[in-house]
């Protein structure tokens, strides 16, 4: 049996194993039909990423399922893969090619997309290698990417099918525009954020009057488009004035007044300007009213030709101006600040600008009624629970989606325009032009639509697509519907909701049956961490320094179900150091197994004592209760399980006193059956941990010589109900509360830990005084005892530490070690807190409204309780008397 090295280093076996692993497949889905399925897919991180705490603990919340489930017995799979991240990747394109003086316009659109495609297969990679460092036990011969060939395909189906079920439409509608980026963005797609800003109130003088509106905005660079004025048609300030035209200032523009029930009387001056193009309430008005729509920006946040002297200044530049004008003209009434909403893009913080434009939409309302419904019933499980009711009020209140972008990276919409702009929806060119000459009764050329998919259409499709859809695979027989998905709630409209759509609409099943919401990574601060406030550590170093499992374990140890991690760097020293421990236990038990060997051992030559029947119990009893935590997802729940049981129960118990046995020569049969005892639960204990911190456990059970290629392949542990003894449990629970007793004793007088005491153990409880006799040797030694007598009627010293331990009374004779005074005073102190404990109880008892309703039972315990207390302070004043 080799030994571990003196030192735990995490460097010198996390690369080593994970090469192994993925070397030999051992990560590869499993097909046996004998099997259960369960499978999981990433949530694929952008091909432009790099590796942040919140990917470790998504991540790693996702490999300790999948390991714990592989090691059920399940036919497992988690899916890798990557997003294509249309407009991020396209940004880190541009700007790479902005340092050589170059724009994407200048190499055109097939040229430009080799480039991103380069730039893709030079870094896409980067951000699944870091995965590997982290331990992520994924199916990397799986491996997709949104634009591969095969989810190519995908999109392209379901974007016809939805077209042909009249689910996917073309038109002018407003959108949310990013000027940085130069494409439109969904709804959901934008941040909202209060800021600080200004309401100018603007004089607009009356046609034919001496009358002037006063109207407040926010932006007044958009009055150059407004087409409209509306008052409440109830306002009998304005009645008189419906009809009637204003004189837009700067501008000279005849606009209508006119009067629509969406203004409110009550705000401002109950007058507002309508700027259809640049407003998507006012465009909805504008429609109603069949108002001018007048755009007087650029894509790119400029002013057009239609804004007159304004032309080119961008849009906050010409707000200046503007301001400054009124304020010549003596039209600008006041300014005040104003604390408003303020919308910016998701990818670049760009404010963005409403804007008409023409696009592609998706029916959601009929989607989203199915979504609902599975959620409502209970067939997708949404955890915690409490999300669901944000689950149904965004499908609930759902618009369109807005699904095209105006980039060159992404899938390009399978649309075909023909000589007189007639269109046609097909899966490929071939396909489009059969219906084009079906169409026009010859062949004719045909253009393809220049705008691209949203990426998260794609990413919609991804629990079904990446196995195979639309072939009918294999993989997408066993693995769809997947079983988790874990992702941060952040997501949950962006990607998770449309999954649920997609999925119900194409595969007419669920995607997943549970999705587990964990909670954002933030620092101790509670702020969220990012690269821009300098409060976001590099995962990668802390693995270099501290190991993998050390990161992956505090990560689960300190992450309640749904709820924020508040992380420090402080926080991996518990996992650091519980490594260290698990190490150095197992590095002990190695090198006292000299000449064992765990095949060769008989049941028949082995003696099962008191705290070997003990820690078979708590280790069958841990085993369950792991596996019942990490089957609800209670992860940090059952991390600590673990961790109570191995550092606990094992190292600093268990261990201790097969010391005692270990070291005794004179008695062959207990030191083989305290080694017997080690081997069995230390290789269990590891399968136990494995899928908390997979290194470490791997490198340790191959140490340990047990049967099998790789721990990532043993079987977890099942609870073995007949190794659950719960009479030896109380029976050792006793001893321990023995020894703790007297190391405490030492502890508050001051007497050194190696310094030899004395003590006497009163009781008449006879299975309190089997223990006793039965442990008497881990007792002396782990007590650090000279002598201990053991009886019912033994005489009390009398100066003593005192402890009350079951039904016995334990002393340690201190005289001329003892502070009479102190503790006198400490067993006051204790019969004090029993007393107020009693005292309540008592009252329970006296108040006839509990015992006259209280089950008998109840009262019973009780009465019990009562007892026990009046016992424990009848020895301590008993005690007492020694001092006085």
């Amino acid at each position: 049996m080799d030994e571990l090295s003196k030192i735990y280093s995490p460097k010198e076996i996390e690369d080593k194993w994970y090469q192994d692993w993925e070397n030999n497949g051992y990560f590869s889905a499993t097909m046996d039909e004998e099997k259960p399925n369960y499978s999981i897919v990433i949530p694929p991180p952008n091909v432009t990423g790099i590796l942040h705490m919140g990917h470790v603990l998504n991540n790693t919340i996702q490999d300790t399922i999948i390991r714990f489930k592989r090691m059920s017995g399940y036919n497992t799979l988690w899916q890798p893969g990557t997003d294509h991240a249309g407009i991020a990747t396209q940004n880190k394109v541009e700007r790479k090619l902005a340092e050589q003086g170059l724009k994407k316009e200048d190499l055109g659109r097939e040229k430009f997309l080799e480039k991103v495609w380069e730039w893709k297969d030079e870094h896409g990679g980067l951000i699944t290698n870091q995965l590997r460092k982290l331990g992520a036990s994924l199916d990397w011969e799986r491996e997709r990417f949104t634009m591969d060939e095969g989810l190519s395909d995908s999109v392209k189906e379901i974007f016809v099918k939805l077209y042909n079920d009249d689910l996917i439409y073309q038109g002018e509608y407003m959108v949310n525009w990013c000027p940085r980026c130069g494409t439109a963005l969904a709804d959901d797609e934008v941040d909202h954020e209060e800021k600080k800003g200004s309401l100018w109130h603007i004089k607009y003088p009356i046609k034919d009057s001496d009358e002037n509106f006063v109207i407040a905005t926010t932006r007044p660079e958009t009055m150059l488009g407004d087409t409209g004025v509306a008052v409440n048609p109830d306002d009998e300030r304005y009645k008189h004035l419906i009809g009637k035209t204003v004189i837009l200032p700067l501008v000279g523009r005849e606009i209508p007044i006119f009067a629509d029930e969406y203004v409110d009387m009550e705000f401002g001056t109950g007058v507002v300007k309508m700027t259809p193009a640049h407003d998507p309430n006012d465009f909805e008005i504008g429609k109603k009213h069949d108002l001018e729509i007048i755009n007087i920006m650029t894509e790119d946040g400029k002013i057009n030709e239609l804004g007159e002297k304004y032309q080119g200044l961008d849009r906050f530049e010409a707000r200046k101006a503007i301001i400054e004008d009124l304020k010549t003209k003596g039209i600008l009434v006041k300014t005040e600040e104003h604390i408003h909403k303020v919308g910016g893009c998701y990818r670049c913080d760009t404010v963005v600008e409403p804007r008409v434009s023409k696009q592609w939409f998706v029916k959601m309302k009929p989607l989203a009624e199915k979504a609902l419904e599975v959620v409502r019933n209970g067939q997708v499980k949404i955890v915690p629970k409490r999300w669901e009711k944000v689950y149904y009020n965004w499908l609930e209140n759902i618009r369109d989606w807005c699904i095209s972008r105006q980039i060159w990276w992404g899938h390009r919409i399978p649309a075909y325009y023909g000589p007189d702009n007639h269109m046609f929806v097909a899966r490929n060119p071939e396909e489009a032009a059969q219906q084009a000459e079906a169409h026009y009764g010859e062949k004719v050329n045909l253009t393809q639509e220049t705008d691209v998919l949203d990426t998260w259409f794609s990413s919609a499709l991804w629990p079904f697509s990446t196995l195979g859809w639309p072939d009918k695979t294999k993989e997408l027989e066993m693995f769809y519907p997947t079983a988790t998905l874990v992702t941060g709630a952040d997501i949950l409209f962006f990607w998770v909701a449309r999954m649920i759509m997609m999925g119900l609409y194409e595969m007419e099943e669920i995607p997943f049956e549970t999705v587990y919401l964990h909670g954002i990574v933030r620092d101790e601060n509670g702020k969220k961490m990012s690269k821009s406030l300098g409060n976001s550590p590099d995962p990668l170093k802390l693995i270099d320094e501290y190991g993998a499992d050390a990161i992956r374990f505090t990560m689960l140890y300190n992450t309640s179900q749904g709820q924020d991690v508040h992380f420090s760097e402080k926080l991996i020293e518990m996992g650091r150091n519980f490594a260290n421990k698990t190490w150095n236990v197992s590095r002990f038990v190695l090198m006292n197994l000299e000449g064992f060997d765990i095949k060769s051992v008989g049941k028949n030559e082995l003696k099962l004592e008191l705290v070997d029947k003990w820690i078979f119990s708590k280790f069958n009893k841990t085993a369950k209760d792991v596996a019942a935590k990490l089957d609800k997802n209670t992860l940090d729940e059952a991390a600590k399980s673990v961790y109570e049981f191995l550092r606990g129960d094992f190292c600093d118990w268990y261990v201790e006193m097969a010391k005692v046995r270990l070291y005794n020569a004179e008695d062959e049969v207990s030191k083989k059956t305290a080694q017997y005892v080690l081997w069995t639960i230390l290789e269990s204990s590891l399968r136990l941990l494995h899928p908390f911190m997979p290194f470490l456990t791997e490198e340790i059970w191959q140490k340990l010589g047990a049967e099998g290629k790789t721990i990532m392949l043993e079987s977890f542990p099942l609870c073995q109900e007949e190794l659950v003894d719960e009479d030896a449990e109380k029976a050792f629970e006793y001893i321990q509360t023995v020894i703790s007793s007297v190391r405490n004793i030492r502890a508050e007088i001051g007497i050194s830990p190696a310094k030899p005491v004395n003590m006497i153990v009163r009781t008449s409880d006879a299975l309190e005084l089997k223990a006793l006799q039965d442990n008497r040797g881990f007792l002396l030694n782990l007590a650090k005892l000279e002598t201990l007598e053991v009886g019912e009627n033994l005489e009390k010293p009398k100066q003593a530490g005192f402890r009350v331990a079951k039904n016995s009374e334990l002393y340690v004779p201190l005289t001329g070690l003892l502070d009479s005074e102190a503790e006198i005073k400490k067993i006051n102190v204790q019969m004090e807190k029993i007393q107020k404990d009693l005292d309540k109880v008592t009252a329970k008892l006296s108040n006839e409204k509990f015992t006259s309703k209280a089950p008998a039972q109840i009262i019973e315990r009780e009465k019990r309780i009562q007892k026990e207390y009046q016992d424990k302070i009848d020895k301590l004043q008993e005690n007492l008397k020694n001092f006085l």
